[in-house]
């Protein structure tokens, strides 16, 4: 395993570096890869100013997967292996790239189809490449557990950064659930009407509870060998469980838990299974 692109993940998204310490040893360097790749595309919008400088960040990484010929940048020809060696399918980070463009305007989310896709081209994604990196035969039984759980950890990471998106003047929120409970996108990043915009912060926090639950009558039947794909949303019902107790405090505030409890939940869960 390339020790550069483990420390990039690591300080990165731990949750991800976590679980790929519970995968099996052959298996770590490409999960490590692809999730390097994740979070060096999410984090696309912090490195620019201008939205066109991060498209272009963007297309260098769909036509680097494209050609799949080293690149001189680590996590790249780390991912660029990966793909190779696991034989994903390149239309999956095309998909990623074209669904990480929104990160990059201030464009509002219209409604929650909108919100689930988006969700579904990333975090869900993510997944079903990790389970195809652990067992590519197991990996189309789970895609509905794939599909819940991605929406889940995605819905419950943007109301945790919340207000570093009000900050930029970005509102993930979907449209029609912010109307319903009597706020718009421009409210809630302005920071007017805050009663209207708890509501809409719980009525948010119960898309991802659905999707968890969803995800949850399906976990079951996730086997042994797939189930680091599925240990960085260990932590989900815990940041669900805060972000409930003060959805008005997410408003100014990112909800967070320990890095020690997040290590033990990810741990049982590696255990135990769900």
């Amino acid at each position: 395993m390339d020790g550069h692109v483990a420390n990039l993940l690591r300080e990165a998204d731990r949750d991800r570096y976590i679980s790929t310490l519970y995968a099996a040893a052959e298996k770590r360097a490409e999960l490590t890869a692809l999730y390097a790749f994740n979070a060096e595309i999410a984090a696309v919008r912090d490195r620019i100013r201008d939205p066109m400088a991060g498209e272009v960040r963007l297309q260098w990484w769909r036509d680097a997967i494209a050609a799949g010929a080293p690149t001189g940048n680590p996590v790249a020809d780390a991912l660029i292996e990966a793909v190779a060696a696991c034989q994903l399918p390149v239309s999956a980070f095309e998909r990623m790239l074209e669904a990480r463009i929104f990160d990059l305007y201030d464009d509002p989310m219209p409604d929650r189809t909108t919100l689930e896709g988006y969700c579904g081209e990333t975090a869900s994604a993510l997944i079903q490449l990790a389970l195809m990196i652990l067992d590519r035969d197991a990996a189309p039984s789970l895609a509905g557990a794939a599909g819940h759980a991605g929406c889940a950890q995605a819905i419950t990471g943007l109301l945790r950064l919340l207000p570093l998106h009000r900050a930029r003047g970005q509102c993930y929120l979907p449209g029609g659930l912010l109307a319903s409970a009597g706020t718009s996108p421009a409210e809630l990043i302005a920071g007017d009407n805050r009663e209207a915009a708890a509501r809409a912060i719980s009525a948010t926090i119960a898309l991802a509870r659905e999707h968890w639950s969803a995800f949850e009558r399906q976990a079951k039947e996730i086997p042994q060998g797939v189930r680091p794909a599925f240990l960085p949303l260990a932590p989900i019902p815990a940041y669900l469980r805060t972000l409930g107790k003060g959805p008005e405090a997410a408003f100014d505030k990112v909800p967070g838990i320990s890095g020690m409890r997040v290590q033990l939940v990810i741990g049982y869960r590696a255990l135990w299974g769900w």
